[in-house]
């Protein structure tokens, strides 16, 4: 066999997908309600640099999700399988969806919060924030009134490239012509997700601290509170990371070993076990109960008994 077959086999065992077994790490009986386990673990796609902000779109029973250092958005579909969204993407993090379905991404590389228009358009949600280039948004969600919330922590980009005092978490609301500072007390802001109701709101700390804090959300959507929510420190290397929330209020964060589940009120039910250190979740499939798994150079997916909840929209 030629030294390019060889590569072009490689390749296709990569993107080739394949189901484990899933052996789930509970600490109460409630986590096995909760997931499948006897579904296993299935790998959809691999190969690929770093991937980070799944997002399901319902309308083309597509999955996207972004290659950080590939500078693309890549859809998946059980019909389609694998191809380019978005290229370049100027090196998209999360993405998700809001309430008109328009396409809402963190970029690394312009240091932007933007909007894709069913038109194609793309629209600058925030960029700056007192004068200063943000750091480089990382994760997102819409939130109460209509607003995008998202975090700024300085990963995408060089030390003395950093231009604001601090990491922050900010929303957008709609109309308004640039970013509100929600919280500055954060090392590495990360992942966040709001609960069913809208009433609490959950932010990663992916730094030495380790940590998912819970802030109360009030009417006009800015947050107080902040408290520790659950620790991720000790024991396994790797820290709190992307999530999402189910409509019984459980939290599903990535962070050591997998993908952690707790529940509302703060009890740890124990892990998803996934095969690379994983980065981000998300809810998808026709009937909503796929939660599909970024994770370094591949994406995973399972079967869960509850139905999630769509970016955008509650159930």
């Amino acid at each position: 066999m030629t030294g390019m077959g060889r590569v072009w086999r490689r390749l296709r065992r990569a993107l080739r997908p394949r189901r484990a077994r899933l052996q789930l790490v509970a600490k109460d009986a409630r986590l096995g309600e909760l997931v499948d386990a006897s579904a296993g673990i299935e790998r959809i796609a691999g190969g690929f640099g770093f991937v980070e902000g799944p997002v399901w779109m319902e309308e083309t029973r597509t999955l996207l999700f972004s290659d950080i250092p590939g500078n693309r958005i890549h859809q998946w579909s059980t019909a389609g399988g694998l191809s380019t969204y978005r290229e370049p993407s100027e090196h998209s993090n999360g993405l998700t969806r809001d309430g008109a379905g328009g396409l809402i991404a963190c970029e690394h590389g312009t240091r932007r919060v933007t909007r894709a228009e069913a038109d194609g358009r793309v629209v600058v949600l925030a960029d700056r924030f007192g004068g200063r280039r943000l750091n480089s948004p990382n994760d997102v969600v819409e939130g109460p009134l209509g607003a995008v919330y998202f975090t700024d922590p300085p990963y995408g980009i060089r030390a003395g490239e950093q231009e604001q005092p601090l990491q922050g978490v900010y929303r957008v609301l709609p109309g308004a012509s640039g970013p509100e500072l929600l919280a500055g007390d954060f090392d590495r802001p990360n992942g966040l997700a709001f609960s069913p109701d809208q009433g609490r709101l959950y932010i990663a700390d992916s730094s030495s601290r380790r940590h998912v804090r819970v802030f109360d959300v009030g009417p006009d959507g800015r947050l107080s509170g902040g408290g520790v929510f659950v620790s991720m420190a000790g024991g396994a290397s790797g820290v709190p990371d992307g999530m999402k929330v189910d409509p019984e209020g459980n939290l599903y964060s990535t962070g050591p070993g997998g993908v952690w589940v707790i529940d509302p009120a703060g009890r740890h039910l124990g892990v998803i076990p996934v095969p690379e250190v994983a980065a981000n979740c998300a809810w998808g499939g026709d009937d909503w109960c796929s939660l599909f798994i970024t994770a370094q150079s591949s994406v995973y997916c399972l079967r869960v008994r509850i139905p999630g909840i769509a970016p955008g929209r509650s159930r």
